[in-house]
């Protein structure tokens, strides 16, 4: 019979960095597609905050001034904007269209 180790061998070496690299400049891009939809959102009457915290994806805040229990969060990646739960607003290559369904969805109403 033979005896099994109780705990796994342990490989070392050096860590691949192309991971976090790959992270970062995602980051930014998200970044730059979450500055865009801000500067979108502002000249409507929105206000917007680009929240950007280290281990976190970046989001931009967005309330409503008229009615500030509407707000709502929007992430982005290379391609689209996201509602929090998942679901797609639109392509971060389409800026107005985003900026138009955000404020459709955060319109107050009579």
């Amino acid at each position: 019979m033979t005896a099994v180790p109780s705990t796994p061998p342990t490989v070392t070496g050096p860590r691949p960095t192309v991971g976090g690299m790959v992270y970062d400049d995602a980051r930014e891009s998200d970044v730059t597609s979450l500055e865009k939809l801000a500067a979108e959102l502002g000249p409507r009457g929105y206000n917007v905050t680009l929240i950007v915290a280290e281990g976190r994806r970046p989001t931009l805040a967005v309330r409503n001034p008229a009615a500030p229990m509407l707000s709502e969060n929007v992430l982005a990646d290379a391609e689209w904007f996201w509602w929090p739960w998942a679901d797609r607003i639109a392509l971060t290559a389409d800026v107005p269209a985003a900026a138009e369904s955000v404020a459709r969805v955060l319109a107050a109403r009579e």
